[in-house]
């Protein structure tokens, strides 16, 4: 079993834990989450979350990676490029690249990378089918490029059940806490850690076909209340992270329960 003593995470915001609230103001998630099981087992573990919501693949590698080198992790979780995929321009390919750099120099620090596959964004929204190719590219090359890297995989794409809407939020691009919390939980298990098992992919007890219309206005309030504020911002070259910095900066002691 390997042991972890310095944690880092990267990425957006996944990573920053937004749709898991803490009860507290802020943010739990993916990350903290698993950095609590690492902790449960890794006594003295020391933790840091630099991601930032909105953030391009770029910048998670161009403003979160020099700062997560000087604080000298043997373990990092790199979730970066969703993004990207939802923008009228993107290119599975330069956006592949950039996470490539990123494994590249983490890897070559010494340090231990975990990044994962995203799901199949059309069954999340019939709405957004068109942009299933492009999941689909994007993952192979992600897991090509962990590959020649030595860079750990979650395979999310490959569970039917990431698709339930009961693992995301109502914007349906972020985690929900049940997301937030099997994601932590199949992170565990690629690690290998202690008391990690397969059981985050078992699927959620089926839930009753909802009616046409419900279907409709459940797309009507999703289009007005995430799709249209998102394309507000685009035009006006605003970002749902600007002005935000990383939740946790320095790298500290992990509080467990």
């Amino acid at each position: 079993m390997s042991t972890y003593q310095r944690y880092v995470a990267l990425g957006d915001s996944m990573t920053e834990g937004v749709g898991d609230d803490d009860g507290l103001g802020g943010h739990r998630g993916v990350a903290d989450r698993l950095a609590e099981h690492l902790a449960r087992h890794n006594p003295g573990l020391l933790y840091a979350n630099l991601a930032v919501r909105g953030r391009l693949a770029a910048q998670v590698r161009d403003e979160q990676v020099p700062a997560a080198l000087e604080l000298r992790p043997d373990l990092v979780t790199v979730v970066a490029g969703m993004n990207d995929l939802i923008r009228p321009g993107f290119s599975a390919a330069a956006t592949a690249a950039v996470l490539e750099d990123m494994f590249a120099t983490l890897t070559a620090s010494g340090a231990r990378v975990v990044t994962v596959t995203y799901p199949d964004l059309g069954k999340l929204s019939p709405l957004v089918r068109r942009l299933a190719p492009r999941v689909l590219d994007f993952n192979d090359r992600v897991r090509t490029a962990a590959a020649r890297h030595g860079v750990t995989v979650l395979d999310a794409h490959a569970f039917a059940f990431v698709t339930d809407r009961r693992m995301w939020s109502h914007d349906r691009i972020h985690a929900s806490p049940e997301g937030h919390t099997r994601f932590a939980a199949g992170f565990a298990q690629v690690l290998e850690l202690p008391g990690s098992d397969d059981t985050w992919t078992h699927p959620l007890p089926p839930l009753p076909a909802p009616a046409a219309w419900r279907v409709v206005a459940t797309e009507a309030r999703w289009l007005a209340g995430f799709v249209g504020p998102w394309i507000g911002r685009r035009l006006r070259g605003r970002s749902s992270g600007d002005g935000r910095t990383a939740k946790r900066p320095a790298l500290a002691p992990v509080a467990t329960t």
